[in-house]
């Protein structure tokens, strides 16, 4: 099996799933129990805390445990959107932010919410100069993501986060879902004051992640009912889930400083060989991408027929994002970047991890080239 799909979900690590199994057994108890065991596990949770907080290099009352990049986006967004209300109601995005922050948006809009949606350049990337020129006086939130899902393009975001220190009154969120472990960001030097980040995407688990929090910067909670992570963010914490999630952010963080390299090289031999097929049309752009995520476009092919003849012979890649694939509508994103509709029915992802291997991209290329002979060879028939 060749699995090329890990910006949809990342396979566990052994470690996390034995350290969940050991930590589920032994230390169940709620964090919140008056009892040792309750402390013993309360104990954990602030350590898992801390350790993140290391690895980002912010301070630990700065993070706060979430289901995800969902909940964490939506929590960002629309926590903002009710603490700053009075202050004003207009927010800016990209045009090609990931559903949960687009579709909450369009949520907010229908409350009454002006949203400015940037345009993004051929290579997916905003524009900062279009950005400040769209800032007003109502304006309470900037959010662009890191890394887009779809095509790998990396937003400009110190460059953005050091236009927005002169407007201290905007907050500035970025969705890192897609950039964590690939991509470093400095939170502090770019000025970000809340920040997304999900567990699976890094050989976590799902249904666990985390919202980093500036401190001193106030933002509505979406679920209330205790006084779980600063009241932020009620519910009985997950701690399996949220210790595990420490660890993946360890074991990625090392993988990047010793394969940081080799995953480049294997996305760069991908990106040569598919460049070599007449039919194949590159909608990632190398040098402004992320060094994991590659999107083509197969000319005359719909990109569905090409993922499930890539399944059948065990080589697992997508669409679009793993969200909204199965919705069947043309990318968001391929469009907003200028690719025709026609090749936008097209589009395929492959997105690697650091466990992938060069002998991997190799046999899929290979298959792919395969593949493209049979089905066109199908096509021409049925003339």
């Amino acid at each position: 099996m060749i699995y090329f799909d890990n910006s949809a979900t990342t396979k566990p690590y052994d470690e996390v799933i034995n350290a969940f199994v050991k930590i589920s057994t032994q230390f169940f108890a709620n964090p919140s129990s008056l009892h040792d065991l309750g402390g013993q596990v309360e104990e954990l949770l602030k350590q898992a805390r801390l350790q993140i907080a290391s690895l980002l290099q912010v301070k630990s009352n700065e993070i706060f445990f979430t289901s995800g990049g969902t909940e964490g986006n939506n929590l960002a967004i629309k926590g903002t959107a009710l603490q700053y209300a009075s202050r004003g109601k207009h927010i800016i995005i990209s045009g090609i932010e990931h559903a949960s922050v687009y579709e909450t948006c369009e949520q907010l809009k229908s409350l009454g919410y002006k949203i400015t949606y940037l345009s993004v350049d051929s290579n997916g990337q905003v524009n900062v100069e279009d950005l400040e020129s769209a800032i007003t006086e109502e304006t309470i939130l900037v959010s662009i993501m890191h890394v887009n899902n779809e095509i790998g393009a990396i937003q400009p975001i110190e460059e953005i986060g050091s236009i927005l220190k002169n407007y201290p009154k905007v907050l500035f969120h970025v969705d890192h879902v897609q950039g964590f472990g690939k991509v470093p960001l400095d939170l502090y030097k770019a000025n970000i004051d809340l920040c997304t980040i999900s567990a699976h995407k890094f050989h976590g688990l799902k249904g666990n992640g985390l919202l980093f929090k500036r401190d001193g910067i106030r933002i509505s909670p979406l679920l209330t009912g205790g006084s779980q992570e600063g009241k932020l963010r009620s519910g009985t914490e997950n701690t399996g889930g949220i210790v595990t999630m420490a660890k993946a952010m360890r074991m990625i963080e090392d993988k990047r400083k010793e394969k940081g390299a080799e995953l480049l090289q294997i996305r760069d031999y991908l990106v040569e060989q598919l460049g070599q097929i007449p039919q194949v049309q590159l909608n990632t752009k190398p040098s402004v991408s992320a060094p994991h995520i590659i999107n083509f476009s197969v000319v005359g092919l719909r990109g569905e027929v090409i993922v499930h003849a890539l399944e059948k012979e065990k080589v697992y890649v997508s669409t679009t994002s793993a969200c909204s694939s199965k919705q069947r509508k043309l990318s968001r994103t391929l469009l907003s970047t200028g690719v025709p509709e026609s090749l936008a029915e097209g589009a395929v992802r492959i997105s690697l991890s650091y466990d992938n291997t060069m002998d991997e991209a190799k046999v899929f290329i290979q298959t792919l080239q395969q593949i493209l002979e049979k089905l066109n060879m199908v096509m021409r028939d049925s003339k």
